[in-house]
């Protein structure tokens, strides 16, 4: 049986026949191109950003981001031991939210996008499909970025008060948050289904 595609401009669905190379498929109502098959290397591409953007994240969070200093004394912030002193202060809900949004929800999207990459043929579909809607919620909380913008902004800020002087995590913590927007971009999430066995 030949897989179904849709027209993304009027909606009508084609039963496509293999699509020769450097040929596309056209809507018979509308002339529209027909989405048939993403970049062959979508998917090796997404699996490399996020293992890259994995294996630098424990080092973007245990490096300082910061080294702050004020009447002679100076101590260095990293965004791991900043989270452990909120909740060691007692500042429970916002030590949690950064550790949920900002730790927690940034490395579970990476690893499912890296599963959905590199395992989709282990993965059952109705697995892929609730992975992949893992991924887009998570994607709409997940605040690396937000937390690399809030830092930058911090150092501005406190410019008058303190000295602050940026340290090297920020420089691994730009890679992570370039890597995983760079991951996110280059899924293909159809891809994902073209790999069903017909």
């Amino acid at each position: 049986m030949l897989p179904l595609g849709a027209c993304h401009c009027c909606g009508r669905v084609h039963r496509l026949p293999p699509v020769p190379p450097r040929s596309v498929a056209r809507c018979v109502r509308c002339d529209a191109v027909i989405r048939h098959a993403g970049h062959p290397r979508a998917t090796a591409r997404t699996a490399a950003l996020a293992s890259a953007a994995l294996i630098v994240y424990p080092l973007a969070l245990a490096l300082p981001v910061m080294r702050i200093e004020r009447l002679g004394h100076a101590s260095d912030a990293s965004i791991w031991s900043g989270m452990i002193g909120l909740l060691a202060e007692g500042h429970l809900f916002v030590g949690g939210i950064v550790l949920l949004f900002s730790i927690v929800a940034p490395i579970a999207k990476l690893v499912a996008l890296f599963l959905l990459c590199a395992g989709r043929r282990g993965l059952e579909a109705r697995h892929r499909a609730r992975t992949y809607r893992m991924v887009e919620f998570i994607g709409r909380w997940g605040m690396v970025d937000v937390l690399l913008v809030a830092v930058v902004v911090a150092a501005v800020k406190l410019g008058d008060l303190v000295e602050v002087t940026p340290g090297p995590g920020v420089v691994a913590f730009g890679i992570v948050v370039i890597l995983s927007l760079l991951a996110s971009a280059a899924f293909d999430p159809h891809a994902i289904w073209e790999t069903e066995p017909a």
